[in-house]
């Protein structure tokens, strides 16, 4: 018997500088596919928000003395093939979004087994990069405009 069914409920965590600037991770699988802090709620989680704070941690390092906030904004979509033997029968995932804003950039500490590169991108840049489109309209709703002034 393989390996227990992914849960298809996800939490999305954008993270970003009160400059407007956003982190953004390369997953190492698929190739050039680009996201801020994402990943599947665990079987015995019942909170998102702990679920958002978990992710937060293994992706970045980051978390302690964060604030995230919960942004009232739940997804649902289609789980793409490439994902899909991953989630079983189930064809439809849940995405609860949360932000987490920082005064300033601080460092990361990527888990090498799901990412390989982080960026720090100005919120227009960020939002043309990410490869989700849920991801892009968390980043051009949530995140401030920044940059030179």
């Amino acid at each position: 018997m393989g390996p227990p069914c992914k849960r298809p409920e996800s939490v999305l965590v954008v993270v970003y500088t009160l400059a407007g600037e956003v982190l953004l991770l390369r997953r190492r699988q698929p190739a050039d596919f680009w996201q801020s802090v994402t990943g599947s709620l665990e079987w015995e989680e019942t909170d998102p928000l702990q679920a958002a704070y978990r992710e937060l941690r293994e992706e970045t390092g980051l978390g302690v003395g964060l604030q995230v906030v919960d942004c009232g904004i739940v997804n649902r979509f289609p789980i793409l093939p490439p994902w899909q033997p991953r989630y079983g029968e189930a064809r439809e995932n849940t995405e609860y979004v949360f932000r987490a804003a920082l005064p300033t950039r601080l460092p990361v500490r990527l888990n090498p087994e799901e990412h390989d590169h982080y960026l720090w991108l100005l919120r227009e840049e960020a939002a043309a990069k990410v490869t989700s489109y849920t991801n892009r309209d968390a980043i051009l709703r949530w995140v401030p405009p920044g940059g030179p002034g």
